[in-house]
């Protein structure tokens, strides 16, 4: 009852220069609310929840109800921080069905003498994503076995332009034969999308965008600079899920996600253990507290080092299937809950898991940091660690998508709001 009169005063008082960036993980919903300023944005409120271990599966919704409820409970905190009501919503979408991939289509111009215009290359764009739906529609088909499965775009953005081999910021005016363009595309299940359309509803917000989580994670640190050289592999570290965006030169290469995460180690803990989920969570959290006895400790360790095994040859994985770049990047920025787990850290930084990918030497481990977020500034203090960098990566996507063409918007720019759905 509560909530509906919380939900009404929505629909009837919301402020309109502030948008809601929704995280809803599997272990937590995140809520940011941001004030949009000219070209940066403030957080004035934040709240998180607790969702029930049956509320998700591997990342995507299982209990719309259950989500509902708790994403209300995130959103009402914040909004009693920031002492006002938002109605414009970004949520994330993540799980193992959500595919982003980088695809390069070369176009053959039947008039290479004439100059390329923005009509031709809307054209291109256009064929370039026909084509990606095309192809992760074969491969969530594949994966789910049902030929049928409907698939909608969930996020684009442009990586590069070439023509006859040479690369252009700008390939407006430009003659020649041959065009490769390589965009980044995302897509997901229409019923994964149907399920946060839904959230959104009952909720009273109006649903700005959703955004594939790895890309918002990238958006997070890519900011507004379309000339970035920005190189890095990003690990989103969730409870169900590990997401991972390799991005090159401020381009997003592509992302991959497998469903290990943070509810991995605890279910491994708990077996072994003998012990309630619950309880087995509690240890994995304070495992590097004083109080738990050295004879428990090691046999937490023990456990969660067999699921991090199986994590590493899953990042693995992931990582060899980016066969389009020479080399990997050298740095891995770690982000989401399961990244605070020391082993997995110290795993990452220790063991020989890198040796058989293409990188030139063995990469460096670093937690994001909400500073390092570009453009986006905390006003309550109580960003501090990194497992709010999707939700604020969210926030980036809403303002990317809200804010409107501006004049010294470079042709990147104008071509990323062009593939904005």
């Amino acid at each position: 009852m509560v909530f509906e009169k919380i939900r009404a005063a929505r629909k009837q008082h919301a402020e309109n220069d502030y948008i809601v960036g929704l995280d809803i993980g599997t272990e937590f919903v995140k809520a940011l609310i941001a004030k949009v300023n000219d070209d940066s944005l403030e957080i004035v409120g934040v709240g998180r929840a607790r969702q029930e271990v049956s509320d998700m599966h591997s990342g995507a919704i299982a209990d719309i109800s259950g989500v509902v409820r708790n994403c209300e409970e995130a959103l009402s905190e914040a909004e009693d921080q920031a002492g006002l009501q938002a109605k414009r919503v970004v949520i994330g979408i993540a799980g193992e069905l959500v595919k982003g991939v980088t695809n390069t289509i070369r176009y053959r111009r039947p008039q290479p003498d004439r100059p390329l215009d923005t009509a031709e290359m809307e054209f291109i764009i256009e064929k370039v994503q026909e084509r990606a739906q095309g192809k992760a529609q074969k491969q969530i088909a594949l994966e789910t076995g049902n030929e049928e499965v409907e698939v909608k775009l969930v996020n684009s953005a442009l990586v590069s332009i070439h023509i006859d081999g040479y690369k252009v910021s700008n390939p407006i005016g430009f003659q020649g034969k041959d065009v490769a363009v390589q965009i980044y595309t995302a897509f997901a299940p229409m019923v994964h999308i149907g399920a946060l359309e839904r959230v959104a509803d009952d909720l009273a917000l109006d649903l700005v965008a959703v955004a594939a989580e790895p890309f918002a994670v990238s958006r997070s640190v890519l900011g507004t600079d379309s000339s970035s050289n920005f190189t890095a592999i990003l690990a989103d570290v969730g409870g169900g899920t590990t997401d991972i965006a390799v991005v090159n030169d401020g381009g997003v290469e592509g992302t991959k996600m497998f469903g290990i995460g943070g509810r991995s180690f605890t279910r491994t803990i708990a077996s072994e253990m003998d012990l309630t989920y619950s309880d087995a969570e509690k240890l994995k959290v304070n495992l590097d507290s004083e109080k738990i006895k050295p004879s428990v400790k090691k046999q937490a360790e023990s456990a969660i080092d067999k699921t991090l095994e199986v994590w590493l040859s899953g990042v693995e994985l992931a990582l060899s299937e980016f066969d389009s770049v020479d080399h990997l990047p050298n740095r891995i920025l770690l982000c989401g809950g399961g990244a605070s787990l020391g082993q997995l850290v110290e795993a990452l930084n220790t063991q020989e898991w890198h040796k058989d990918l293409p990188f030139t030497k063995k990469p460096t481990i670093h937690h994001i940091q909400p500073e390092e977020v570009v453009g986006i500034t905390d006003g309550t203090g109580t960003v501090n660690d990194h497992t709010f960098i999707t939700a604020m990566g969210l926030l980036r996507v809403g303002y990317d998508t809200i804010v409107g063409a501006s004049e010294s918007d470079t042709i990147k720019d104008k071509f990323n709001r062009l593939l904005r759905i």
